[in-house]
């Protein structure tokens, strides 16, 4: 597994993910419709160009998507049981076509789970950067663990 199980987390631990995205209006598009939103500030170029930003942004939801996504291989990729939630996400800086993305990770706590005696909870801090490493997306999140097969 590219994962690491629950006893392989320390709290404090970071990881800088090297996984890198550019993001493109087909993306922005498709994803603003497939998942029916309709926000102009998404798909209209004419009505985005009247706004604060002058051109399209970047659906947030896909933000967080790729995000998290980005985060998977180092941290959760098979070794995972479910993610418990997220709090705490904002998008600080707008996203906008031809932005190239990256995500870093931070490990904010660890606990035993309550229900499961083989499982534990991480709670991650995650950060999404552009290419100018300005920060334009994070979250925590709570994941459940599996703890290393006996």
């Amino acid at each position: 597994m590219a994962g690491l199980y629950f006893e392989e987390f320390s709290v404090g631990q970071e990881f800088r993910h090297p996984l890198t995205r550019t993001v493109t209006e087909m993306d922005n598009t498709m994803f603003s419709l497939l998942t029916l939103n309709p926000q102009p500030l998404h798909i209209d170029a004419h009505f985005a160009e009247k706004t604060e930003f002058g051109q399209r942004i970047f659906n947030s939801l896909y933000t967080l998507g790729i995000m998290i996504g980005m985060t998977v291989y180092d941290t959760t990729m098979g070794t995972t049981v479910a993610n418990l939630g997220m709090t705490d996400v904002t998008f600080p800086k707008p996203v906008f076509h031809g932005d190239t993305l990256r995500a870093t990770t931070k490990v904010l706590s660890l606990r035993e789970s309550k229900s499961r005696p083989r499982a534990g909870i991480v709670e991650f801090e995650h950060h999404a950067l552009n290419q100018n490493d300005e920060i334009v997306g994070k979250c925590r999140r709570m994941a459940m663990m599996h703890k290393r097969p006996v």
